[in-house]
């Protein structure tokens, strides 16, 4: 299921990250998968949380920039080869995965958020292959 995915853009500096996140606790903003890569001067915290466009308004209200774009959402087994299966499925399709970050949900299951060249293919790709769509009302549940 395409879902919207926060990349928010920090300064590589003490307490920046802490800042961030600060704001979108004090807004009652629950983050359900968070990724964070960084360079020596800036990192990109890329988040999937329950109300995007709310969590985008409050950080942009703080001077913090932000994006939003859009991610499939992937739900699968928390097993070994569950992520190769996926990834099997995409290649064979000829799917480019630009990047990806999962995390282990409460109920057995993980959630494999994926950022590729073509959504809505990859979306009825992995539709085609058997895998579960993940409703973002969902997201919280896994």
């Amino acid at each position: 299921m395409i879902v919207k995915q926060l990349s928010v853009f920090l300064e590589n500096k003490q307490g920046k990250l802490c800042a961030a996140t600060d704001v979108l606790a004090k807004a009652g903003i629950n983050i359900s998968a968070l990724s964070l890569a960084d360079t020596a001067e800036f990192g990109i915290l890329r988040l999937i949380v329950d109300r995007p466009d709310e969590a985008r308004r409050v950080l942009m209200e703080e001077g913090i920039v932000v994006r939003i774009s859009n991610v499939i959402a992937i739900a699968m087994d928390d097993t070994p080869g569950g992520a190769m299966d996926i990834l099997h499925c995409m290649a064979t399709a000829g799917i480019n995965v630009e990047y990806l970050y999962a995390c282990i949900g409460k109920t057995g299951k993980a959630l494999m958020i994926v950022r590729v060249d073509d959504d809505e293919n990859a979306e009825r790709v992995l539709h085609d292959g058997g895998f579960h769509d993940v409703h973002p009302s969902e997201i919280y549940r896994i």
